[in-house]
């Protein structure tokens, strides 16, 4: 085995309206260099990843290892290092990139050959819902949905705009925010909030933000829950919006906030918003529209 790389972004699920079906892939990264190795070897650099004790406890092996087991291989023994720039707990999916890398790790080092949507059924499987995982394998937007147990996915193109992010210092756990959800939801409700995805679906399409954006925050599914566990929540609205942005929404389940804004105007929304927020990490990325990269060292 010759050494090599998998490179996996973070993404940013919802959008708003788009619950537990829209996702974003974003250029921050979750990064293995493997190499051969006779006995498992797990390096972790970035203060982003927990500690930890036993290599081949590790979840990313630990992934990669069941993965090889479904297709009747064992995993070979590597030396795995790993980088990450995805904060945990923060709504920026580090748990899809993570399984995405297992599995990935599985299909190079086992020569499983696994398709795309062989990966996204794997991924889902594990993750639960496929909102993060898609983006996170396919990069780009993308919108997915699950039906008798069968995927389906697409991939839409962006419009031009610039996306901002509020990390705030501490997490939140994705089981606290989905607890806040109501079992069900009134008909009117669940009407209304399907009307305002499609909207924002149709808008995004069309390139037109302005429109995007309102759809974006009038969200019913679960904002309106979530909102009392996210830190500097309307104050990050508001001054996002007073900032020039489109619209502003939490990702995923939290705590980090989102925004969409007009191209060159995102760094001065940051720095605003920044600015007033000191436990906030604010920040313009770029959507990634490569998703998961497995390449040799030597060209990564």
């Amino acid at each position: 085995m010759k050494p090599f790389r998998i490179r996996v972004p973070a993404s940013s699920a919802n959008i708003g309206p788009g619950f537990d079906s829209m996702g974003l892939a974003l250029n921050i990264y979750l990064t293995l260099d493997i190499s051969p190795s006779d006995k498992w070897e797990v390096e972790q650099h970035p203060q982003h990843l927990p500690e930890l004790a036993n290599a081949e406890e590790h979840f990313i092996v630990q992934i990669a290892r069941d993965i090889a087991a479904r297709w009747n291989e064992v995993l070979p023994a590597c030396k795995m290092a790993v980088y990450s720039d995805i904060p945990l707990a923060r709504g920026l999916g580090s748990s899809a990139s993570a399984i995405v890398a297992g599995i990935e790790l599985a299909d190079k080092v086992c020569d499983l050959a696994l398709s795309s949507e062989q990966k996204l059924e794997l991924a889902t499987e594990i993750e639960g819902h496929p909102d993060n995982i898609a983006p996170t394998l396919m990069g780009g937007f993308v919108i997915s949905t699950i039906t008798s147990g069968e995927i389906d996915w697409i991939q839409l193109p962006m419009p031009e705009a610039d996306v901002v992010v509020y990390i705030p210092d501490e997490g939140l756990m994705t089981k606290a925010a989905r607890k806040v959800l109501p079992e069900t939801y009134k008909r009117e409700t669940a009407t209304s909030a399907s009307a305002l995805s499609n909207v924002l679906i149709g808008a995004l399409a069309s390139s037109d933000f302005e429109l995007a954006g309102k759809m974006m925050e009038r969200d019913l599914f679960h904002e309106p829950y979530r909102a009392e566990l996210i830190p500097g929540y309307e104050d990050i609205k508001r001054e996002a919006k007073e900032s020039g942005a489109y619209g502003t929404v939490i990702s995923g389940s939290g705590p980090t906030m989102i925004s969409f804004a007009p191209k060159g105007n995102g760094q001065s929304i940051a720095s605003h918003v920044g600015s007033l927020m000191p436990d906030h990490n604010a920040a313009v990325l770029e959507i990634d529209y490569d998703g998961a990269v497995t390449d040799s060292k030597s060209e990564s």
